[in-house]
């Protein structure tokens, strides 16, 4: 029986996680869970931006890929081959943000359902079940939730998110991928969520290792930290990518989403 719960809720994930081209209606599944814990598991929201600012960073890098590959302009085939390739370079990245989504939202509801049950215990294992029933109490009873126990909680999503999607995914999107100059620039981009403010960014200098991105999703969340978690939810407006829907009414803008894959 938890089994196939746990697998219903992992279709519907995927349901409300959309094609790869998705990225604005992840962010509304991310805020969801977000709210819906009360806004103490805060993965998700910064999950969120993640996927806003992705927006963003794929379309620039659509653009810096038909620039480079106007050196092949005198050989179509090949210019269309080269094109395609980063295309589908992206699209291993918005594969990685739609599982992760997907996947989060499963775990979580999981947990909500029917806790931190044997099933789901041999699925991300003890440490993370606990905390995050822990939110789930917490949540229930109205009780404070500290700052110690979202950091754990986030990082729990984190290292298991990164262990079991990121992280293989990662590899072999850089492993396949043959175009030097745009696999150089992929492994270190600047990335400047909206509420980090104009004096704070995080630099890669290798998006494939596992250890660093470990480290800039823990600066992220002490940045949502020290700026608070108004600033942080108001800032999913500042991409000007949302509909104006969703920042009046984000459940009802989930909900939509969710009747219509009911």
């Amino acid at each position: 029986m938890t089994s196939t719960s746990y697998e219903l809720l992992r279709k519907k994930g995927y349901a409300l996680a959309g094609e790869l081209g998705d990225l604005r209606r992840r962010a509304c599944v991310y805020h969801h869970l977000y709210a819906d814990s009360g806004k103490r598991s805060v993965f998700p929201l910064i999950a969120a931006h993640g996927a806003l600012w992705a927006c963003g960073y794929f379309k620039k890098g659509m653009l810096g890929g038909r620039v480079i590959s106007l050196r092949y302009l005198l050989s179509p085939g090949a210019r269309r081959a080269k094109l395609q390739a980063i295309a589908d370079f992206a699209d291993k990245f918005r594969d990685i943000n739609r599982r992760v989504c997907a996947e989060a939202y499963a775990i979580y509801h999981y947990t909500k359902l029917h806790g931190g049950d044997g099933y789901i215990r041999g699925v991300i294992g003890d440490a993370f079940a606990d905390i995050l029933c822990a939110c789930h109490e917490s949540n229930q009873r109205d009780s404070h939730f500290s700052r110690e126990q979202r950091k754990t909680l986030f990082m729990a999503f984190l290292c298991w998110e990164q262990e079991h999607i990121v992280a293989p995914a990662v590899a072999r999107a850089f492993d396949a991928f043959d175009n030097g100059l745009i696999k150089y620039l992929a492994r270190r981009p600047t990335i400047a969520f909206a509420y980090f403010g104009s004096d704070f960014r995080l630099r890669f200098k290798d998006f494939s290792s596992h250890d660093e991105r470990i480290e800039r999703g823990l600066q992220a969340y002490r940045r949502a930290e020290d700026v608070g978690f108004v600033r942080v939810e108001r800032a999913l407006g500042h991409y000007k990518l949302m509909p104006a829907d969703f920042h009046l009414d984000p459940d009802s803008s989930f909900q939509a989403i969710a009747l219509a894959h009911a």
